[in-house]
């Protein structure tokens, strides 16, 4: 029997004998599967190969047909590249043939022109040495017709030279002088045409009433018993009386009258009203007369008032302050120089508004500060300053518009004017103060201004007989012919009238006329 040793030693040679067999086996189909696994990859190489041989046939057969397409095209696109640069080069070429034809005529007509100018230059300077030619025997023969000359007048071309611009001279100064009176003439013509129509329309168009207030006023008596009891017991009523109203009572010899005398033309009123009141109850002493003087006096602010209201109500004028027509209804008893100057604003308010109206500017405005100008003369009896300073400061203190402030300044020039309004105002009142009869100046006063009149314009060489005329609103000036020339006489004339607007004060305006009269006389035997 086996030893069990044996027994595994069998079996490890088996397995051993086994195992190297299997390896063997295992080999043996592992190289046959790798040669077939080569062989396969070797028929799959080949056909892959195959199949990139006529792939790359094809590629290339594909490739030269669009080689050839594309050879093709760009060819034909060479070429058509080359046609339209060879039709460009002709263009160029043809523009540079037509410039060169064109700078070939521009040169000919350069030659043309350069060859114009040279015959024109030399017609030039042959026709210059004409000229210096003739010049030169101009000269010679301007030498000798000037010695002929001087031979012939016996003056030498200084002495000639001289007279002919003394000649040309006066008769220069006669044409300026000429023409200067002509230009003056038709200035004045156009200038003033319209302005003379404007006023004498206003003028026209306003009948103004011609009043003059005297100092004393006359009241007339039933009897000459009056004049007793007015008296009184050893004058006691009329002391009274003149106590009361400030107004002298003058009795004489008068019949059936007593005069009231005083230069305040309010208090006469008051003291006229109050006599006639005395008169007409007859009950005549102390304590009567204050009463009754007291009552005229009232009456008589009220008939200021309603006269400022009245005068206001015709002019249309609105809106003005309390005070201003108190003190406006007071130039009802004002004069000056025998013209009311109540009625003389209404005339410069109505001719300011009528020419304002013709200019077209603020009639409303020209009628207000027209009868407001000279509104300071109601307070000139009771405060110190001028009227026109007293009428300013009213009428600034109670809201008057600038216009109307600027009038009053402004008419008697202590400020200029500053608007049309104002302008018209002074022509307004220049025209209702200076027309005939609108006041009395006094004959000592006349005379004076008259003969400064005539001694300003004898004070002018050539001036013979000097006469002011026409209530000294014109001067004749009579000239010797033999010393002023009809040039010199509107020299004279404007010297004279600019002499008496600086050294003269009047109202309107003065007319100078110069009169020169030449006469030949002969006499037949």
């Amino acid at each position: 029997m086996d030893s069990p040793l044996a027994i595994a030693l069998a079996v490890v040679l088996a397995a051993l004998v086994g195992f190297a067999l299997g390896s063997f086996l295992g080999r043996k189909r592992e190289q046959a599967r790798r040669e077939e696994d080569r062989v396969q990859a070797r028929d799959e190489a080949s056909r892959i190969l195959e199949r990139a041989r006529e792939e790359a046939d094809s590629l290339r057969k594909e490739g030269g047909l669009r080689g050839r397409e594309e050879a093709f095209r760009l060819r034909e696109e060479w070429e058509k590249e080359e046609a339209r640069r060879r039709e460009e080069v002709e263009r160029s070429e043809r523009r540079l043939s037509e410039r060169s034809d064109s700078l070939d005529r521009k040169f000919d007509l350069l030659n043309e022109r350069d060859t114009a100018q040279e015959s024109r230059a030399r017609e030039l300077r042959q026709r210059e040495e004409e000229v210096e030619k003739r010049s030169r025997e101009t000269k010679e023969l301007e030498a000798r017709a000037r010695e002929e000359l001087e031979s012939l007048a016996g003056l030498t071309a200084e002495e000639a030279r001289r007279q002919i611009i003394s000649d040309l001279e006066d008769e220069a100064r006669a044409e300026a002088a000429q023409k200067l009176r002509e230009i003056r003439d038709e200035a004045q013509r156009t200038a003033h045409r319209e302005a003379r129509k404007i006023i004498a329309l206003a003028i026209q168009r306003m009948a103004a009433e011609e009043t003059a207030q005297a100092t004393v006023s006359v009241v007339q008596l039933p009897s000459d018993d009056m004049k007793g009891r007015i008296i009184g017991r050893e004058g006691r009523n009329i002391r009274a009386f003149e106590q009361a109203t400030g107004i002298d009572v003058i009795i004489d010899d008068t019949p059936e009258a007593v005069v009231l005398s005083g230069f305040d033309p309010v208090r006469r009123e008051v003291a006229r009203i109050a006599m006639e009141q005395l008169i007409e109850d007859g009950r005549i002493h102390p304590g009567r007369i204050e009463e009754i003087v007291g009552k005229s006096q009232g009456a008589v602010e009220e008939g200021m008032r309603e006269a400022a209201e009245e005068a206001l109500y015709d002019l249309g004028i609105h809106n003005v302050h309390p005070e201003i027509v108190k003190v406006l209804g007071r130039l009802k008893f004002r004069t000056s120089y025998g013209q009311n100057q109540l009625v003389h604003s209404k005339e410069v308010a109505r001719l300011a508004g009528m020419m304002a109206e013709e200019m077209g500017v603020d009639a409303q405005m020209a009628r207000r500060a027209g009868l407001l100008h000279d509104v300071g003369k109601g307070m000139t009896h009771d405060h110190e300053g001028s009227h026109v300073e007293l009428g300013y400061d009213l009428c600034s203190k109670h809201g008057e518009p600038p216009v109307v402030l600027n009038s009053i300044r402004a008419h008697h020039d202590e400020e200029p004017h500053h608007t049309v309004e104002a302008f018209l105002v002074t022509a307004a009142d220049a025209i209702s103060g200076s027309r005939p009869g609108a006041r009395r100046e006094m004959f000592e006063t006349y005379v004076k201004r008259l003969e400064r009149l005539e001694k300003l314009a004898m004070e002018y060489p050539g001036v013979e007989r000097c006469f002011a005329v026409q209530a000294g609103r014109e001067v004749r000036v009579m000239v010797q012919p033999d010393q002023v020339s009809d040039e010199e006489m509107s020299q004279i004339s404007e010297k004279v009238a600019r002499r008496f607007e600086e050294e003269l004060q009047y109202p309107g305006q003065i007319k100078v006329v110069v009169i020169r009269e030449t006469r030949a006389v002969d006499f037949a035997r």
